[in-house]
């Protein structure tokens, strides 16, 4: 398969998959997030990948969605057909790589935001460098927290946690992602990718159908709740696009001021 957004390196049973729109903060265009999938699909069909490597390049791991993409446009602003056809390809891309059968862990380098956030959880361990930051900011723009998100945050997390970085919109520091739960690692900056290499070596070493066996019981176990509460989650995200407080959410983001909410 060919992509325009992403690097595919593999070496033997390791794969690196590295987002590659440094210019853009590695925003999560529609063209992305359907690269995400498809790379993380045939990645799950492929019975050699053992470990999978998600980073970033520029040192920053993403923005999040990007709002400046005509087709993510069309999710908040087109016809409720347009709108839905777009909508789901975040909750695709992060099921796709929450399904992956090898073991997944994400670099974290820089900002991990919103979107990247999702993509970020999706992964089995995330390994973070001690400037990077969490922040989940869709609350301020007037939108809910989807594309399944929010049991994944949960078992990492706990509801309170989860609950504060969502609703608070506040940056979350690596240590205290360490703290939290939401990353297993914190190193110096610049070294997350050199750190997750070593950990995809100690799991190289392991025999592969035992590593198999226990990711795919521990994800089975732990997500099989997940889509009852989720399922609608896509449905209720386009269902604040349409409201004045996500209108005024949108338009102080642009404009670098405090939104005015009146919950309309």
């Amino acid at each position: 398969m060919t992509y325009h957004d992403l690097i595919i390196e593999r070496d033997d049973a390791l794969v690196r998959v590295t987002l590659n729109r440094p210019a853009s903060l590695n925003t999560l265009s529609a063209r992305l997030l359907r690269e995400l999938r498809d790379a993380a699909r045939a990645l799950r069909r492929d019975p050699e990948v053992r470990v999978v490597i998600l980073g970033s390049a520029g040192g920053r791991f993403s923005a999040g969605l990007d709002l400046k993409d005509p087709e993510v446009e069309k999710m908040l602003s087109g016809t409720l057909a347009e709108r839905r056809e777009r909508v789901v390809l975040g909750p695709e891309a992060c099921l796709a790589w929450e399904e992956i059968r090898a073991v997944t862990i994400a670099a974290l380098e820089g900002f991990c935001i919103g979107g990247g956030v999702s993509l970020a959880i999706s992964c089995d361990f995330r390994i973070m460098g001690e400037s990077a930051y969490m922040r989940i900011p869709e609350v301020d723009l007037g939108l809910n927290y989807s594309w399944g998100s929010i049991p994944r945050l949960i078992r990492l997390a706990g509801p309170a946690r989860a609950k504060r970085m969502i609703l608070l919109c506040e940056q979350v520091a690596a240590p205290t992602c360490l703290e939290w739960g939401l990353c297993e690692q914190v190193v110096p900056d610049g070294s997350a990718g050199d750190a997750a290499a070593r950990m995809a070596e100690k799991l190289l070493a392991k025999p592969p159908i035992p590593l198999f066996m226990t990711k795919e019981t521990v994800t089975a176990l732990t997500t099989a709740m997940d889509r009852a509460g989720s399922h609608m989650d896509a449905d209720q995200f386009l269902l604040t696009t349409y409201s004045d407080d996500h209108k005024e959410g949108l338009a102080a983001f642009r404009r670098k001021r405090p939104p005015v909410f009146k919950g309309r």
